[in-house]
């Protein structure tokens, strides 16, 4: 069993990391935002009940009456649900705190774990719309999780290059793994990259060090450095590369993107 799209019309990511605080919204935000610098069309799925993808592109609360909730439990269609940003191109479904009792109403139907999948399927419009889709996931390995990598063509895993980096990371490819061999037979990983880099830190490069040798070709070689305009630019509605477009930040995530247009390319030709 696979997902209901073909690579070759638009490509799912999955962006996931069961720890919190590892950049995982910062990059779903800001790798999107350089997508659309390179003319790509990106929509973002808000999966976090967080809401800080949502937050961090601008979208107050109180525009948010459709949301991520509503297209889980098949209330509203993905289309409707989606909102325009401060960037042309860059759109979002957002999500609020009431996605947090999504887990618990998805248990009670008979396919809870492909409700995402089902969703994006169903609205074959996206395939016109969209080159890329980002689901900026929860920080577990909940059903929402699931959800967002049974409907993924690939997984995006944000790396904090701080100590105990790697741990849970193995927990984590092993779920990927499951779900390959399972309901998705498509996934794969799109790559590990390392976020909150400093090179002045001897800790930095080791982590980096040891991210490399033990995870090889799958680490991308872009790194996004600890950088305070990256910190800043969330609060006020907007990526990185609209902030401060010649910031180290904003390079880094236009060197990421350009390093992701290249791996699809050599992907599937």
């Amino acid at each position: 069993m696979s997902n209901g799209f073909d690579n070759n019309d638009l490509k799912v990511v999955a962006v996931t990391n069961q720890k919190g605080g590892v950049g995982k919204t910062t990059t779903t935000i800001n790798l999107s935002a350089a997508l659309i610098e390179l003319g790509k069309k990106v929509l973002i799925i808000d999966l976090d009940p967080q809401g800080n993808a949502s937050t961090g592109l601008g979208i107050d609360y109180d525009q948010r009456s459709l949301t991520v909730y509503d297209v889980l439990l098949a209330e509203t269609s993905v289309s409707k649900a989606v909102l325009p940003t401060s960037m042309e191109g860059l759109h979002i479904i957002p999500s609020t705190v009431d996605l947090s009792s999504a887990d618990i109403e998805l248990i009670k139907t008979a396919n809870h774990s492909t409700a995402l999948s089902r969703a994006l399927s169903e609205d074959r419009s996206l395939v016109d719309s969209y080159d890329f889709i980002f689901v900026d996931c929860p920080p577990s390995l909940s059903l929402l999780t699931i959800n967002a990598m049974v409907a993924a063509n690939s997984v995006l895993i944000p790396l904090q290059s701080e100590f105990f980096a790697l741990e849970g990371l193995s927990q984590l490819m092993l779920s990927v793994r499951e779900i390959r061999n399972s309901v998705n037979t498509e996934l794969r990983f799109e790559g590990v990259v390392l976020t909150m880099f400093d090179r002045r830190n001897n800790l930095s490069q080791q982590v980096e060090k040891d991210a490399r040798e033990n995870l090889g070709e799958i680490v991308f070689k872009t790194v996004i450095p600890r950088n305070v305009r990256i910190s800043e630019a969330p609060s006020h509605g907007l990526p990185v590369l609209l902030y401060d477009t010649n910031c180290f930040g904003s390079k880094a995530y236009a060197s990421l993107s350009a390093e992701l247009i290249l791996q699809e390319e050599k992907s599937y030709g």
